[in-house]
């Protein structure tokens, strides 16, 4: 059986390749987005930053957005979670 990182040694990458594909819609709101660490359980967390600190819809904009993102291209992923 397989580790994240050695089925994915490049996770961070595709991560952060998944954020850049969000962070222009979040920055179009004054927000922003930042990978601050991956589990070796599967658990992506990051930092909002901005607008999006405290944004009452930054809970949808996790699940339906970046969660979804992530997990399309690294489907492994169990969560997203963010960090304050």
């Amino acid at each position: 059986m397989f580790t994240l990182r050695e089925k994915y040694p490049d996770l961070n990458e595709k991560i952060e390749a998944a954020l850049t594909t969000i962070r222009p819609y979040l920055q179009a709101d004054k927000g922003d987005i930042s990978l601050y660490e991956v589990t070796d359980d599967g658990i992506v967390k990051i930092k909002l930053s901005g607008a999006c600190e405290s944004c009452p819809m930054s809970f949808m904009t996790m699940k339906a957005g970046v969660e979804e993102t992530i997990r399309r291209i690294i489907p492994e992923i169990v969560a997203v979670e963010t960090v304050t």
